[in-house]
């Protein structure tokens, strides 16, 4: 027979509220919880698990069950009932649980007796800490009051959690926040370095669960609602001349903060007993539970919208603003979900690393990165839920690692690291002033990437010979308008005027993609990598590349100029390209502005078409510069941004470097100057064997000379190509393995 119960929450929050306040240890508040929780839901068992580790759950407290099974009893995530509930983040609510597909029998526990299961996730804000589980000897259907109660009780469990408040013995118990933490993200730039934690969104810290005054929480969430909405209201005021997809985030904002729905739960949960802070917390985490399991991008952004908003709303109920009064630490690094390149550039310099749980290789924000040569990992799960303002962290940009907390040994073996790139760089700096000159006699001119007037002091720092690339598009991300052909022109001139004479190459907007500007209507693409962008977009909407070009000529003042168009596919796309800037040539010559002493004007070879363009695009194009990053991607069929393919090709790869090869003789025999720009240029044994097969000019990041230039020197090319192409003959897929025994035996 199936039964059915009330329970009152406002009540069972309150004494949940009694047992708080108690001065106990943290077991003695788990074990009087279950027993209250028990008692009000007239259930024979309560029982909660905790997780030891990020797949085991562990049994911390019951009422009803063998107590000698506390701590002893464990399951891995997805196992039972309990571990279903853990891995799926769904209630489970069944009257003959060990019919229940799923259902695992745990002799020590005596829970055979019991038909009825009601299981509910512990989680705060979308992260699980737990399960909470009701069990009953009769066949008990729970009411949806009954199963709402349990779950206003795991949220409020979720946020004494948070606060310490069930600290004991065993792994389960830990303190959080406290133990040393490894997060295994994706390198989105190189590099080492050791710091404290700086949050870019402070985390709002509820401590105050449980309502006092229903009424007057009541009030205080219509009041602060209300002033969300007038600051919604000013922005879109303040946006109303802005881009559209501005203009689409702020609406969604304003709907979303007018919704009756959010609005109505919210009021429930705290006529449920909540305070307002969590009433609007256990909202949010609802949101971010199911941010997990949706696909659909759209919904996906939606329920971020929707998260960021409840992040301002908790701000304006706490009082607890961005500016929390903390101070940032000496030696930073920045901890955030995401970030735009705006905000990053705030930070400068200042930064000794950035970890990020989203983002992108090809993200404003790592693109900033590198132009600031800040290690930054991606793709770190949790990091912001885990991170404390102050923390100690390590990042290693090189392997897509964060360590959090690290103990002594972690520290001890990162420093001798970072102390052996340290004297490698001093071995870099004496050989600075001298060229890159191989042991056979061969000279490589080495170069180096920028994108803002802060790389530009790394001319001389580096010894590079010139600048390879200089990424204009970073003016245009960082800016919430486009920019203005003044604007630009004195950036330019002021590139140059740092540069001091020596070669700096311009590549023109590269946007699309993954680089949309915030001003410029996006394009829904199903492949944006292989859609709509670079000169493309420049050949569709002219406009722009005309007033960049004009920009150019008039920074260039009568100096030297070189401009290269990126992702070029065909000649005419080039063809089409260089005639834009033969009439912006011409426009300034008529408006009676100095010509530029020299143009030279060149591509980016980026797609394996333009290597089999015709011999008349090679003669016809001053210059070309591979582009490594785009190219790989391309010839292998695996996208950069896929973890799961990105790293499953080597570039030396024999049929990649044969590919190369070809292009390097093809240039040479119709005399077309060739380069190679990408991060593989700056790895010191891709750079050798880029070398070997006939490249002469490499571009990367300032960073990178070093290593390259070192490894260079002490590298006889023509030994080395003998190994590349004994290798090939062998049949082997990568000559690494070989080239590495060969400079291993040389160096």
């Amino acid at each position: 027979m199936s039964h059915n119960f009330q329970t009152d929450s406002r009540q069972m929050l309150g004494r949940l509220r009694a047992v708080m306040a108690e001065d106990a240890a943290g077991q003695q508040r788990l074990d009087r919880i279950t027993t209250l929780i028990a008692e009000e839901m007239r259930t024979q068992v309560c029982s909660i698990y905790l997780f030891r580790d990020e797949d085991t759950l562990e049994l911390c407290a019951t009422e009803g069950l063998n107590p000698q099974a506390v701590h002893e009893t464990r399951m891995r995530l997805g196992e039972g009932l309990v571990g279903r509930v853990a891995r799926t983040g769904k209630i489970i609510n069944t009257d003959d649980a060990p019919g229940t597909r799923g259902f695992r029998f745990m002799p020590e526990t005596g829970e055979e007796a019991y038909s009825s299961f009601l299981g509910v996730p512990i989680q705060r804000l979308g992260e699980m800490l737990g399960v909470l589980v009701v069990q009953s000897k009769a066949r008990r259907s729970y009411s949806d009051d009954e199963i709402y109660a349990l779950e206003v009780v795991a949220m409020v469990i979720a946020e004494m959690a948070e606060l310490g408040a069930f600290v004991g013995e065993g792994a389960a118990m830990s303190a959080r926040h406290q133990q040393p933490v490894l997060f295994r993200g994706t390198s989105a730039q190189e590099g080492a370095a050791q710091g404290h934690v700086w949050l870019h969104e402070p985390r709002v810290v509820v401590t105050n669960p449980i309502a006092d005054d229903p009424h007057r929480e009541l009030e205080r969430l219509r009041e602060a609602v209300e002033t969300l909405r007038v600051g919604v209201d000013r922005m879109l005021s303040d946006a109303a001349s802005g881009d559209n997809e501005q203009l689409k985030v702020l609406e969604t904002y304003r709907m979303f903060a007018n919704s009756k729905g959010w609005m109505r739960r919210m009021e429930e949960d705290i006529g449920r007993g909540l305070s307002a802070e969590a009433a609007v917390e256990k909202e949010q985490s609802t949101a971010r539970a199911r941010m997990t399991r949706v696909t659909d991008t759209y919904l996906r952004e939606r329920l971020h919208d929707l998260d960021d908003l409840s992040n301002r709303l908790l701000r304006i109920l706490t009082g607890q603003g961005n500016q929390t009064g903390a101070e940032m630490p000496a030696d930073p690094i920045l901890i955030a979900r995401n970030i735009g390149p705006a905000e990053l550039l705030d930070y400068g310099r200042a930064l000794k690393g950035i970890v990020l749980e989203e983002g992108s290789v090809g993200s404003h924000a790592a693109i900033v990165a590198r132009a600031l040569a800040i290690p930054l990992v991606i793709h770190a799960q949790r990091v912001t839920t885990e991170a404390l303002n102050g923390d100690p962290v390590l990042i290693d940009g090189d392997q897509g690692i964060v360590h959090l907390r690290p103990d002594d040994t972690v520290v001890s073996a990162f420093r001798d690291k970072m102390a052996m790139q340290a004297q490698a760089q001093e071995r870099y700096t004496s050989i600075r002033e001298k060229p890159a000159e191989t042991l056979c006699g061969t000279r490589i001119a080495l170069h180096m990437n920028a994108g803002l007037m802060a790389d530009l002091p790394s001319l001389d720092s580096s010894g590079a010979e010139g600048v390879g690339l200089f990424r204009t598009e970073l003016q245009f991300l960082v800016r919430s308008h486009m920019p203005k052909r003044a604007e630009l022109s004195e950036l330019y001139a002021r590139v140059m005027d740092a540069a001091r004479g020596k070669r700096v190459v311009f590549r023109t907007l590269d946007i699309g993609s993954d680089k949309v500007l915030p001003y410029m209507k996006a394009v829904n693409e199903p492949n944006p990598a292989l859609g709509w962008r670079a000169v493309r977009v420049g050949l569709d909407k002219p406009g722009v590349m005309r007033m960049q070009l004009q920009a150019l000529i008039r920074a260039a003042a009568g100096r030297p100029l070189s401009v290269m168009f990126p992702f070029v596919a065909q000649r005419e796309e080039y063809t089409a390209a260089r005639a834009e800037m033969d009439k912006a040539l011409e426009r300034e010559r008529i408006l009676g502005n100095p010509q530029p002493e020299s143009v030279e004007v060149g591509a980016m070879l980026e797609t394996p078409s333009l290597a089999f363009a015709p011999d008349s695009f090679y003669t016809e194009v001053d210059f070309l510069s591979i582009g490594g990053n785009d190219l790989k991607q391309f010839f292998f069929a695996a996208d950069r941004e896929n973890e799961l393919v990105r790293r499953r090709y080597d570039i030396l790869n024999v049929s990649f470097l044969t590919f190369l090869e070809g292009i390097v003789n093809r240039c040479t025999a119709l005399g077309t100057p060739l380069s190679f720009c990408g991060e593989d240029a700056g790895r010191p044994i891709e750079a050798a064997c880029f070398a070997a097969i006939g490249l002469r000019t490499l571009s990367m990041r300032p960073a990178s000379i070093g290593p390259v230039k070192s490894i260079l020197r002490r590298t006889d090319l023509v030994e080395l190509q003998g190994v590349i192409h004994a290798a090939r003959s062998a049949g082997v897929q990568s000559v690494r393995a070989d080239v590495m025994d060969y400079l291993r035996g040389k160096l």
